[in-house]
């Protein structure tokens, strides 16, 4: 019996360990799902209570009647859609090209595509700013969709994704008669759905929680996103914490759900991404 504790003791500690790493990633949120039902005097009560005590759902009431979350929160579905699906389209056709195209000037071109990723945005936002200015784009969608339409990372993931994909199955689907365009569509895409859905989560996840470009670009609050509607409720002459905590819960839906949606393909993704050469 000594042997077999003995045997089964690190596990049993590292099972323990691993409990408690877990609980302290979800401490923040469970903080979140109590201090959305709290008032705002319950939130700072000293000392503070996971549980509340006296649960209200009128930060989530006020949430729609005092400011148009509504409208934030249907921005935000439209561009981080919008911005995804174009973003996936081009990164998987670019990449394409760079995995299976020979063309002059194509090692060149991949060189000044890896230095773009190290490039800060911040030093870009100046002169994006005066781009966007001269064509009339300040204060329109089109100003957040385009600048994100596609991406260095993108495009160097899916390279890497479709090296893999074998010539000869290529060369397969040119001999049954299927354009190149095709091949693209219906070949190799389904192969590196994997990538696919890594990416998608890595790029909606990215225009969903961003806030610095917006804020630059927006001027109608009609065109606010979710992140720029939340920072609103708390500032020098309002603070409406327990309206923030109901409204980010609920801007962590969708980004919860498209995660659970492709998990495997990211968990496949991310792994297989690993052992690309």
């Amino acid at each position: 019996m000594h042997n077999a504790i003995r045997r089964h003791a690190p596990m049993v500690v590292l099972h323990v360990v691993l409990a408690l790493f877990a609980f302290a990633t979800l401490l923040p949120m469970i903080w979140l799902v109590a201090s959305s039902f709290k008032g705002s005097s319950a939130i700072f009560a000293f000392p503070p209570s996971f549980l509340p005590r006296d649960a209200t759902i009128s930060n989530y009431a006020r949430l729609f009647s005092e400011v148009p979350f509504g409208r934030y929160f249907v921005n935000s579905v439209f561009l981080s859609t919008a911005a995804t699906l174009i973003s996936l389209f081009f990164s998987t056709l670019a990449g394409y090209g760079f995995a299976k195209y020979e063309f002059a000037g194509k090692r060149l071109l991949f060189t000044i595509l890896l230095a773009s990723m190290m490039v800060p945005f911040q030093v870009l936002l100046v002169p994006l700013f005066k781009l966007l200015k001269d064509i009339g784009w300040l204060d329109s969608y089109w100003g957040i969709i385009v600048p994100f339409m596609v991406g260095g990372f993108g495009i160097f993931l899916m390279r890497q994704f479709m090296t893999s994909v074998p010539n000869d199955l290529i060369d397969a689907a040119r001999i049954d008669g299927c354009n190149e365009f095709g091949i693209y569509w219906r070949v190799v895409l389904p192969v590196v759905k994997p990538a696919i859905g890594a990416l998608t989560i890595f790029v909606f996840l990215g225009q969903w929680n961003n806030y610095l470009w917006p804020l630059i670009v927006l001027r109608d609050e009609a065109k606010y996103t979710l992140p720029l509607g939340l920072a609103n409720l708390v500032g020098v002459y309002r603070q409406e914490y327990g309206m923030l905590m109901a409204g980010t819960l609920i801007a962590l839906v969708p980004i919860v759900t498209l995660f659970l949606a492709m998990q495997r393909e990211f968990v496949s993704g991310i792994t297989l991404g690993a052992v690309k050469e």
